[in-house]
């Protein structure tokens, strides 16, 4: 069992991060907290949950303990992996998904990709009493990072989101009707707002 995997950031996408440690690159998965966590950083570390299945050991890293948590929780409900428990911490922050699930707010949660309203439902009847022992506090405020240069949050943002799965023309109309709408935006609420488009 893999606790944490400390090391150099080598490369960083939205969805992907790879840490060298003694001269292994770890491919890891991530969520866009964390990626904004992490962003500009050399040494990291990263709380790791691993998910091995028969055909393949994925590693899943946060960089809190409180958000491995959370991913933890989520992925005890029924009907939730690791992919859909990383796009519920891609479009949410920790305290706002707390938030979300002690104020029973189906409505939100559902606007997550492949989330249906049963599904939502679920969650937030499972998760509802187990989330005060994360110590997160509960917060629904917003806070996006200063703005990056128009096309380089495009691209960024196109690439996170065909690596979470979504396919690639659907993804650059998202994209590039929120950079309309928000041209200031950083690529981290793009991607939170593409999420809740596709």
């Amino acid at each position: 069992m893999i606790e944490y995997i400390k090391g150099e950031l080598t490369e960083l996408t939205p969805a992907l991060a790879v840490v060298e440690c003694h001269g292994i690159g770890y491919g890891i998965n991530v969520s866009l907290n964390t990626y904004s966590a992490i962003q500009g950083k050399k040494d990291i570390k990263l709380y790791i949950v691993e998910a091995i299945r028969e055909d393949a050991h994925i590693l899943y890293g946060f960089s809190t303990k409180q958000e491995r948590e959370l991913f933890l929780l989520l992925i005890s409900v029924s009907g939730i992996g690791g992919n859909t428990a990383r796009m519920i911490l891609s479009a949410l922050s920790p305290s706002e998904l707390c938030n979300v699930i002690s104020s029973g707010n189906d409505k939100l949660l559902k606007t997550v990709k492949g989330i249906g309203l049963k599904t939502a439902q679920r969650i937030i009847v499972d998760l509802k009493d187990k989330i005060g022992t994360t110590g997160i506090e509960a917060a629904d405020v917003l806070t996006v990072p200063a703005a990056h240069a128009h096309s380089e949050v495009y691209e960024e943002a196109i690439a996170a989101l065909t690596m979470l799965g979504f396919a690639q023309v659907p993804s650059q109309k998202a994209v590039a009707s929120i950079l309309k709408e928000e041209p200031e935006a950083a690529v981290e609420k793009v991607i939170k707002l593409a999420l809740k488009r596709l």
